[in-house]
């Protein structure tokens, strides 16, 4: 069938309220980045004011996307539950609070603390995911969450572009200061006006709900078994960093406090396995009707996609600067513009993996993207001094453009599952990015950039293999039920 004018998804177009939403959205999760890697370009300027070592520094770029692992999770929940109008105004002007707090910390443990909490304002993202799954149909939900996570993304580059030129106009060993603070004000003064300007769903259409909360639904046995599993590596993620930051690393946690946060984390999965038994187990004796199953294998391999495009945009993000400065000699400005320049393809990198989506299938693109991600980076893991700056600006764009396609493509795939659960499979593809994350720079921490390019290579090949073996197109329809009973079909094609 033939699209319509008025059917046509035209970006220009503010009459109509789903572009306007759009819009909004992925303004909001600009705001969010830029509050979320403030810190990443100013990173020179903060280690020599503060005289951090190198170590201290890269803890710093790690904690960030801690709490934004377990954060996303419970987002997911929250925004299932709540609505993304209440949820994303309220983690801006959190996150706002908490980079104010960051710009006014005195010592290295204070910064920790305050980059720690920050990783909060990350979960942001999730919260559009559902708002624009909300607004735009199946045939444009690809390009639609492309524009808002592509676009939302540039506010790192725009972080890297802006903060650092802050920082030397103010002058003086405060600057840094100033440019963190000068976020956080934009993002509180944003989250009120998303709050008055924004509506959770088009009028007349219905926000569907899960049907309990505490853990997502799944809807047979073998899915059971596979999401308690793969709740395994965000508690393993948070214990690798804890064990960076203890006594044996950093030394930044004593012995005790190290022992404590691993009892912690242990008794918290250990309380979400059973969340997730209580909510799901009846599906081993009374089984879901066919109609009204989703796969949560498809879930777990977006999950592991987005690992590595996702959690290779954070990692390679945050280590940039320092790895042109460190291996270049280039001066903190210029590093901080070009490592921004690997954020500046978002704009149209996560929009175009969409995009493609939405043509010619998911499947296809993910396999596309993942042989580019796997190739470009075996190429980064040969650079040396040797190498032109431009050569090696050219290899990371390179890596860049497949890894934030794919991006864009795993998100093409996460709003077409199961709508009432968007919220949460968002977070926990979301958590899943930020686990890459934290074990891309675990594995910097301890080896060469050339050793972090590699394992990130060999980790897209790797999920090429489980892409290629068991992701399904969508197509046909996802069930939903009314509030009255009356059952509600919604293409995913």
């Amino acid at each position: 069938m033939a699209t319509t004018a008025s059917e046509r998804f035209n970006l220009l177009d503010l009459s109509k309220a789903n572009i306007r939403t759009l819009h909004l959205g992925w303004f909001a999760f600009f705001i969010s980045f830029m509050v979320w890697f403030a810190h990443a370009p100013l990173m020179p300027f903060i280690r020599e004011a503060l005289q951090l070592t190198d170590l201290q520094a890269k803890v710093l770029l790690t904690l960030n996307v801690a709490l934004t692992i377990p954060a996303r999770i419970v987002v997911g929940m929250l925004v299932d539950r709540y609505g993304p109008r209440i949820m994303f105004s309220g983690i801006l002007i959190i996150g706002g609070i908490v980079s104010i707090g960051f710009s006014l910390a005195q010592g290295y443990e204070q910064l920790a603390f305050m980059r720690f909490l920050s990783g909060f304002v990350g979960a942001g993202f999730v919260v559009g995911i559902r708002l624009i799954a909300e607004w735009f149909p199946a045939r444009q939900t690809g390009i639609a969450q492309g524009i808002y996570g592509g676009w939302g993304n540039f506010g790192s580059a725009g972080a890297a572009g802006l903060l650092p030129f802050i920082a030397v106009t103010i002058g003086g060993d405060n600057g840094w200061r100033y440019a963190v603070a000068v976020t956080g004000v934009i993002a509180i003064a944003y989250g009120l006006i998303f709050y008055w300007r924004v509506r959770n769903t088009p009028k007349g259409s219905t926000y569907f709900k899960p049907k309990k909360t505490g853990a997502l639904e799944v809807t047979s046995g073998f899915d059971l078994v596979l999401y308690i599993i793969m709740n395994i590596p965000m508690y393993a993620a948070l214990a690798m960093l804890t064990y960076k930051l203890s006594p044996t690393g950093m030394k930044l946690l004593s012995a005790n406090t190290t022992t404590i946060i691993y009892i912690v984390l242990l008794a918290t999965y250990l309380f979400q396995v059973w969340k997730i038994w209580q909510l799901n187990s009846h599906v081993l004796k009374e089984p879901v009707p066919e109609l009204q199953r989703y796969s949560f294998t498809q879930v777990a391999i977006l999950d592991l996609a987005y690992m590595v495009t996702f959690g290779t945009e954070l990692a390679v993000v945050s280590m940039l600067p320092l790895f042109y400065v460190d291996m270049f000699g280039l001066d903190k400005v210029t590093a901080g513009l070009l490592a921004g320049s690997y954020a500046v393809i978002n704009l149209v990198a996560r929009p175009a993996g969409g995009l493609i989506s939405d043509k010619f299938g998911r499947k296809i693109t993910l396999i596309i993207v993942f042989l580019g991600i796997g190739a470009s980076f075996m190429l980064l893991g040969q650079v040396s001094p040797e190498w032109s700056v431009l050569m090696v600006i050219t290899a990371a764009t390179l890596g860049g453009i497949f890894s934030k396609a794919g991006s864009g493509a795993v998100y093409a795939m996460v709003p077409l599952i199961q709508r009432r659960l968007t919220g949460q499979i968002a977070g926990m593809t979301g958590a899943y990015g930020n686990v890459g994350g934290v074990v891309f720079l675990t594995v910097l921490a301890s080896t060469s950039p050339q050793g972090f390019f590699m394992v990130i290579g060999a980790t897209a090949i790797a999920v090429l293999a489980f892409v290629l073996l068991f992701l399904r197109e969508p197509s046909g329809n996802m069930v939903e039920v009314l509030p009255d009973g009356t059952v509600q079909m919604i293409e995913v094609k």
